[in-house]
């Protein structure tokens, strides 16, 4: 692509005032960086999977709020973690931060436990206990 031709539509990065460094051919045919604002086809993609990823945020909080999931769950999406990131955080066992996932579960967790994930998620014990949903 040429850099004249760079896409300079409307996006979230624009509306933000951000914008991306892509690889564009000058007028000598030498590949340079230029800046774009976003490009149509990206802002789709984009909201489309922030919709998706706030429709799984919801869900989650229905499940903790029918004592289905503990409010880790609700931390991991917000943050955009899985289970082998957040097991890497914590220092636990995969399969452990799954049962941790339980509301049951984690209403008996120790209290150094608690104490890991809330460091993990850069928040007070207090906030993981009762999250504001």
């Amino acid at each position: 692509m040429k850099k004249e031709d760079v896409p300079q539509d409307e996006s979230s990065l624009s509306k933000a005032n951000l914008r991306e460094v892509v690889y564009a051919v000058d007028k000598d045919g030498n590949y340079g960086k230029a800046l774009s604002s976003g490009w149509d086809a990206k802002t789709i993609a984009l909201n489309e999977s922030l919709q998706l990823i706030d429709e799984q945020v919801a869900e989650t909080i229905q499940k903790i709020k029918e004592g289905i999931l503990s409010p880790i769950a609700y931390y991991m999406e917000i943050q955009r973690m899985d289970v082998v990131v957040l097991s890497g955080y914590v220092g636990l066992w995969q399969w452990r931060v799954k049962r941790h996932l339980k509301a049951k579960v984690f209403k008996k967790l120790s209290k150094k436990i608690v104490n890991k994930y809330a460091e993990a998620f850069e928040i007070s014990v207090s906030e993981l206990k009762n999250p504001k949903i």
